[in-house]
C-alpha cells in the first residue's frame, strides 16, 4: 500500500499537514527569554517524530515590533532578535534535510512606519514614492477623508503634519497600508516574493489578503447593525468598502503568476469572510491562492448539526479544482481548547485530522494548551492595549510551548516575554509521550494513521448523517480501505445505528482502551468520545 509521498496524484501541500509556529514563544535558543530560529532547529527533531510535514512560520523579518513583527521595515532580512540570514539558511537547510516544508509569512497589506518606502513616501507630496501608500486630504472640516476604522481601535486615517494630509492605516497608525492601485507596488512586492523563493522556501501564508484593494472613491463604510458593545470598534462598520473588492483578484492572480514561476510551491491566503466569499479567491480557472484559508472550525458553534451543514456547504461551494483545508486555530484566535474544553478538543482533533483537505494545527494545540491568563500590568498585545475594557488581548494564545517540567517549562533558562501556563508541569511536551491517554499521544497517532492511508489524506469526504448529538462521515479512496469516522460532539452517551449492514473494526479512539473493538452495524459512544473504524464491506 502506497504512502502519501508516494500517491503522485496529489502534491505536497494537498497531502501534507500545517504547522504553524509563533517564533517568539516556541523556543529560546539563545537565552534571552524570546523564542528565535536556533530554537526552532533545535525542535525539528520533534516536530518530525510527530510526524509535520509543512512547517509556517509567522514573521522574522525587521520590525520595529508594534504589532509583533506584522508591521515589517525589511522584507529581505532577518530580524536579530530571531537571527540573521545565515541562520535562516541553515533552518532552511535543516527542514529539507527532513523531508519538511517551509512556508513563510508575507504581510503585503502594509509596511512599518520605519520601511523606507514609507519614509520616503511621507517625505513630501511630490516623492517619486508618495503614491505608494494612501494618502488624502482632509475634509473641509479638517476631519479624515471617510470614516473608516482601524482594526486595532480608532480611525483608520493618521495626520501627518509634515505634509499636512492624512494617511490609512487599516491596523496600526505604526502600519501604513500600501496602495495596491500603484504597479510598482505590486512589482515591488513581487520582487519579494523572488527573493524568497530564490533562497528555497516552499510558499507563503499571505496576511489579510483580502484587504489590500480599497474602494477607490473611499466611500464610508455603511454601520453594522449587528454591533455589540463586547464587540471590537472596529466592527461598528461593515467594511464593505475597505475589503474584499473585486480588483483584489488581479492582484492575487498576478502573485499566482509569480509562484506559477517556481516549481511545486503553494500560495495560502489569510481571507475571513462567509464560505461564498471565500472560494472566490481561488480563482478564475484556478489560478488564484492555492489554498484561501478556511476559519470556520474557530467560529462555528461547536455543534454536530452546525459543523455537519457547514462541511457539507463547504464541500458544495468548492470550485472543481479546489482543495479544501480546514484549521481549528491561529495567532489570532482563542486556543481550541479554551473555547470547547479539554475533552471535546479531542473530539476537534479527530475531526480536522480525518477531515477532506489540508489541516493546520498551531503549536500547542497537539498538547492541549489553553488560552493564560495575562494581567493588565503585562498585556503586550497592541489590540488589548487599544481596547481595555474589552479583552481583546491575543497574548493568552501566544504564550511558550511547554516542553516539559523545568522552569519555564523548558521554553527558557530565564524568564520569557510572556508568562507561561501554570499548567505546565502537567502538560507539556516531556510528560505527555509518556501518557498514552494524553492529547500528544492521539495526535501522533492520528497524524500517522492520516499519512499512511491515501483515503484520510487525498480520498473523498462522503456524508453520512448527524443528529444533535453525533456526526458521522467516510472518507474514500479507490481501491484503498475505507474509513468511518464518528463524532460525539456532546458530553453524553450518545448511540450510532446507521442504516445498512457495516463491518469493521476500531483503528482510533480518543478512548485508547476501545481500539480494535469491532463494529458491527452499530456503536454506542461515551460523552466526549470519538472513533475511526476501519470498514470492510464498505
Amino acid at each position: 500500500m502506497p504512502t502519501k509521498n508516494e500517491n503522485h496524484d496529489f502534491a505536497w501541500w494537498k497531502t501534507g499537514i500545517i504547522y504553524q509556529i509563533y517564533p517568539r514563544s516556541f523556543k529560546d535558543g539563545n537565552g534571552d527569554g524570546t523564542g528565535d530560529l536556533e530554537g526552532i532547529i533545535s525542535k525539528l527533531d520533534y516536530l518530525s517524530w510527530l510526524g509535520i510535514d509543512i512547517i509556517w512560520i509567522s514573521p522574522v523579518y525587521p520590525s520595529p515590533m508594534a504589532d509583533f513583527g506584522y508591521d515589517i521595515s525589511d522584507y529581505t532580512a532577518i530580524d536579530p532578535i530571531f537571527g540573521d540570514m545565515r541562520i535562516f539558511d541553515r533552518l532552511l537547510h535543516a527542514i529539507h534535510s527532513r523531508g519538511m516544508k517551509l512556508i513563510m509569512d508575507l504581510v503585503p497589506n502594509h509596511t512599518s512606519a520605519e520601511h523606507a518606502w514609507f519614509k520616503e513616501s511621507r517625505s513630501s507630496r511630490d516623492n517619486p514614492k508618495r503614491d505608494w501608500y494612501i494618502w488624502r486630504p482632509p475634509r473641509t472640516d479638517g476631519s479624515p477623508p471617510n470614516n473608516w476604522l482601524a482594526a486595532f481601535g480608532g480611525s483608520a486615517w493618521e495626520w501627518d503634519s509634515l505634509t499636512n494630509e492624512y494617511y490609512l492605516h487599516s491596523f496600526l497608525k505604526e502600519q501604513p497600508d500600501l496602495n495596491w492601485w500603484n504597479d510598482e507596488v505590486v512589482d515591488a512586492m513581487t520582487d519579494v516574493m523572488r527573493f524568497w523563493l530564490d533562497r528555497g522556501v516552499d510558499g507563503f501564508r499571505i496576511d489579510v489578503l483580502w484587504h489590500l484593494i480599497k474602494d477607490r472613491h473611499l466611500r464610508d463604510n455603511p454601520p453594522n447593525p449587528a454591533y455589540m458593545p463586547h464587540m471590537a470598534t472596529y466592527e461598528q462598520l461593515l467594511p464593505v468598502y475597505s475589503t474584499d473588492q473585486p480588483e483584489v483578484h488581479d492582484i492575487v492572480r498576478r502573485f499566482r503568476s509569480t509562484m506559477e514561476a517556481y516549481p511545486e510551491r503553494v500560495m495560502i491566503g489569510e481571507i475571513y469572510l462567509p464560505v461564498d466569499r471565500l472560494v472566490a479567491y481561488y480563482g478564475q480557472d484556478s489560478k488564484g491562492v492555492h489554498l484561501p484559508f478556511n476559519f470556520q472550525l474557530i467560529f462555528l458553534p461547536w455543534s454536530a448539526p452546525d459543523i455537519s451543514l457547514a462541511i457539507n456547504q463547504y464541500e458544495g461551494a468548492l470550485p472543481a479544482d479546489g482543495w479544501p483545508n480546514w484549521v481549528l486555530g491561529n495567532h489570532d484566535q482563542v486556543r481550541i481548547a479554551s473555547r470547547i474544553g479539554y475533552e471535546q478538543s479531542k473530539i476537534a482533533a479527530m475531526l480536522l485530522l480525518t477531515l477532506h483537505g489540508t489541516p493546520t494545527i498551531y503549536y500547542g494545540e497537539e498538547i492541549g494548551m489553553k488560552d493564560v491568563p495575562i494581567p493588565a500590568q503585562e498585556i503586550q498585545d497592541p489590540m488589548g492595549l487599544n481596547m481595555p475594557d474589552k479583552y481583546l488581548s491575543r497574548d493568552p494564545a501566544r504564550t511558550p510551548m511547554q516542553w516539559d517540567q523545568s522552569e519555564y517549562a523548558g521554553f527558557s533558562g530565564v524568564k520569557p516575554w510572556l508568562r507561561v501556563s501554570s499548567s505546565y508541569e502537567r502538560i507539556n511536551v516531556l510528560s505527555e509521550k509518556e501518557d498514552r491517554y494524553s492529547f500528544l499521544t492521539l495526535y501522533k497517532k492520528l497524524i500517522a494513521l492520516r499519512q499512511s492511508e491515501p483515503s484520510l489524506h487525498s480520498g473523498n469526504y462522503i456524508p453520512v448523517g448527524n443528529t444533535n448529538q453525533w456526526l458521522a462521515y467516510k472518507r474514500q479512496y479507490a481501491g484503498h480501505k475505507s474509513f468511518l469516522i464518528v463524532l460525539n460532539f456532546t458530553h453524553r452517551p450518545c448511540y450510532f445505528y446507521p442504516e445498512g449492514e457495516l463491518r469493521g473494526h476500531i483503528v482510533a479512539a480518543t478512548s485508547p482502551q476501545a481500539e480494535g473493538g469491532p463494529f458491527n452495524s452499530g456503536i454506542d459512544l461515551n460523552g466526549d468520545e470519538g472513533v475511526i473504524i476501519e470498514l470492510y464491506n464498505d
